[in-house]
């Protein structure tokens, strides 16, 4: 698991903060942190906050250490890397007992300054850009804030699309047993916009494989705007299903031929195709070269 408790023997009357700086080997902004997460316990469990002083034999620091599962960058410069992330892998932990994301093989291959610049859905597969160290980190996470970039993504959807289209519907919580689920049905959700291009017909499954270019970033924006115009995205276990296939799915306990049965294929057909930016006046535009979608296991 990426968590281990560290273990180090305490000095006593110390503050807790300088301790990790002067015997943990801590950074400043690595030991706020983890003070702030709660990360650090005393010898009996007990977690330890900002500015106490020190009074136990030993104390822990629960830290996050990376590993690798073979997973590597297709593009990197000395500041940032790009990773091609599969279908069905998380960009972050969510809790301490999750064993495995790509912030592992982040961490693992450029160490623990090193971060996500953004995020796509662990359903998603395709491109995420990576900052090497702090700097780097606050520049590109600064870029995406501001939307400075271009992302275009490939989906395969149920039916049939034979012109371009453009979506531009509010995005806000559905009001629904499923916590994660948004909606276009509220009015006074946030403006969101996505250009939709046809790219080839299947007219033996009826289905589109099209191009994907969201101008905002709401939470699931493609899929629940493609939802929105009766075009739901294949193998989508959220959206395009009744409610209780839906909580079947997160609960796992929707198997995979069932999920197949009711959206088409085993995993989300949206692909994070391409990503384009300018950084430190170099502008570069990469493409994804593992964009073919499997729809059945094993297939």
């Amino acid at each position: 698991m990426p968590f281990v408790l560290k273990k180090f023997n305490a000095v006593k009357g110390k503050k807790v903060q300088q301790f990790l700086l002067d015997e943990a080997g801590l950074s400043s902004s690595v030991s706020q942190k983890l003070l702030a997460k709660n990360r650090v316990f005393d010898s009996q469990g007990n977690t330890l906050n900002n500015g106490q002083i020190l009074n136990c034999e030993y104390i822990q620091v629960a830290v996050f250490e990376g590993h690798t599962r073979g997973l590597k960058p297709v593009f990197e410069t000395q500041d940032f890397a790009v990773f091609d992330k599969p279908s069905g892998l998380m960009v972050h932990p969510t809790r301490k007992t999750t064993e495995y994301s790509l912030l592992d093989e982040i961490r693992h291959h450029f160490g623990n300054e090193a971060d996500l610049a953004h995020r796509i859905d662990a359903e998603t597969s395709g491109l995420v850009l990576v900052a090497k160290n702090k700097q780097a980190s606050i520049q590109l996470k600064t870029m995406f804030e501001n939307k400075a970039y271009d992302k275009e993504y490939l989906a395969m959807i149920k039916g049939q699309i034979t012109d371009s289209l453009t979506i531009d519907k509010p995005i806000s919580k559905a009001n629904s047993n499923i916590t994660v689920k948004m909606t276009c049905e509220n009015t006074h959700g946030k403006e969101s916009i996505t250009y939709i291009h046809p790219l080839k017909f299947n007219e033996k499954d009826n289905t589109t494989l099209v191009k994907a270019i969201p101008i905002t970033g709401r939470q699931h924006q493609i899929r629940v705007h493609l939802d929105s115009v009766g075009h739901s995205i294949l193998g989508d276990p959220i959206y395009g299903v009744d409610e209780q296939t839906a909580d079947q799915y997160l609960s796992k306990a929707l198997s995979e031929d069932e999920r197949i049965k009711f959206t088409g294929a085993t995993r989300l057909m949206l692909h994070a195709n391409n990503l384009s930016f300018t950084y430190k006046n170099i502008e570069y535009d990469i493409t994804s070269k593992f964009y073919i979608f499997s729809r059945k296991r094993n297939s």
